[in-house]
């Protein structure tokens, strides 16, 4: 099963613009994201996409594979899908750019769901983390996922899911962390859906599978990195690191 790790990266964030130059101790924050990916040791290869000539630049001249995008996209995984159509791979990691702190065990778990004879099935996986910081589960910027029994992604928000309506009750927030895993022809098929409506309002690409009755496979994971979205995140991984 030939596997490989894309990282699509867009300079003009709108959010926080130009987050993945940012300097992060001693490297840029692409950089850590590209140099953690490929020292998991799970990919055959590791490439960055992008849409920058600076964010290109960055990642070659420091020994890195890049590959610019030939047009412009609404999503990192259309961005992707782009640069993997001709290339001969079974599945498809997408490490958003913006995860500094990647590390080999949750990347291990989330390739494990498409093994074995259960893992047939398996079209698209992700990843969540228990939220319990209450500032940050009521934060748009974390995207929670609500669950089914089977671990598999019921809905998406930036908005708080469940919402504690029964204050007796007690409720599990999953965040959902910015990597996926695909089978190449899932990920292609994705790219010929236009832009849902859910998908639209909340700006989270992955309510575009939910919304076409394709089913994602979640795994959780301790992982409690810092992704990148806002100048505060910037700072809490400076601290982390």
């Amino acid at each position: 099963m030939k596997t490989i790790a894309m990282i699509p990266a867009r300079y003009a964030a709108t959010r926080f613009p130009a987050k993945l130059m940012q300097p992060l101790g001693d490297k840029t924050v692409i950089r850590h994201t590209y140099d953690n990916t490929r020292a998991t040791g799970l990919f055959d290869e590791v490439m960055v996409v992008t849409d920058s000539e600076i964010i290109y630049r960055e990642i070659t001249e420091h020994g890195g594979k890049a590959k610019m995008s030939v047009r412009s996209h609404e999503s990192g995984s259309d961005r992707i899908a782009e640069a993997v159509a001709d290339m001969d791979v079974d599945i498809v990691v997408n490490v958003q750019g913006d995860e500094p702190f990647v590390q080999k065990e949750p990347l291990e778990l989330l390739l494990n769901v498409f093994r074995e004879e259960a893992g047939k099935q398996v079209q698209v996986g992700s990843l969540v983390q228990v939220l319990k910081d209450p500032r940050l589960i009521a934060d748009p910027n974390y995207v929670k996922v609500a669950l089914d029994k089977n671990n598999n992604a019921l809905f998406f928000s930036r908005s708080v899911i469940p919402y504690p309506r029964d204050t007796g009750a007690t409720a599990v927030y999953y965040e959902h962390i910015g990597v996926y895993a695909f089978r190449k022809a899932a990920l292609l098929q994705f790219t010929n859906f236009p832009v849902s409506p859910l998908e639209a309002m909340e700006k989270i690409e992955c309510l575009r599978y939910l919304e076409n009755g394709i089913p994602m496979r979640m795994v959780v994971t301790s992982y409690m990195g810092v992704e990148i979205d806002t100048p505060e995140d910037l700072e809490r991984a400076a601290r982390l690191l």
